[in-house]
């Protein structure tokens, strides 16, 4: 999943950025309020983490836009401000959670799944699709209760699929969603990450859908 950290102490945000990664999430990492207007006005999004004290244009205001412009984003706001008023502001303006500093670097981790998880249409932490079960809290995949193990990019690609199960996804909502923006999008490294994930599962649950994509579903 993609993540947008919009966070202007560096120190702060390059921990976080590495403790996100870590996670399994794909991190675009950022500092100041108008670059993070413009990414998430421009850049498919699976969640952001979003400070509210920020230089050029505050965190609020940048979440105010958004969502008078429509962007559906869950927004995890990471702020110092713990007064009820500004979690007041902060929820009128269109956040989805709200989270303090000091804070767990876990607990964001925890909190950030759950925001795409619901957004996605799923309310339990343990994702299924036919034999196949993802468990978002600990990263474990299994098919018919053997454990799987993959590789980074080959479990972000496979987790994107199980949160739009049954929907088709195309090559570039995965590239757009699963790797960095610099990534080589004429490169068949879908397909060989594609091969290897079928391979791995022994279950046909990776469907191509020619001209459009890729559909996980499970067809017994």
């Amino acid at each position: 999943m993609k993540v947008l950290l919009v966070e202007d102490d560096r120190a702060l945000s390059e921990r976080l950025e590495r403790v996100l990664t870590e996670a399994g999430f794909t991190v675009h990492a950022v500092t100041d309020g108008k670059e993070a207007l413009y990414v998430g006005e421009n850049f498919p999004l699976d969640a952001v983490v979003l400070d509210l004290g920020l230089p050029e244009l505050d965190g609020l205001s940048v979440l105010e836009q958004w969502r008078r412009g429509g962007h559906k984003v869950p927004v995890l706001v990471l702020t110092a401000r713990a007064r009820w008023s500004d979690k007041l502001s902060a929820f009128n303006a269109g956040a989805d959670d709200y989270v303090t500093k000091p804070f767990e670097m876990d607990e964001v981790v925890v909190r950030l799944r759950a925001l795409i998880r619901r957004s996605t249409g799923h309310v339990h932490p343990e994702l299924e699709c036919g034999p196949l079960r993802l468990d978002t809290h600990d990263q474990r995949l299994t098919v018919n209760g053997e454990t799987v193990l993959l590789t980074s990019h080959e479990f972000r690609l496979l987790s994107y699929l199980m949160h739009h199960r049954d929907r088709v996804v195309s090559r570039t909502d995965i590239f757009e969603h699963v790797y960095d923006a610099d990534a080589d999008r004429d490169s068949n490294v879908i397909d060989v990450l594609m091969a290897r994930i079928r391979r791995k599962l022994g279950v046909p649950l990776i469907h191509t859908v020619r001209g459009a994509g890729y559909r996980l579903s499970w067809e017994p």
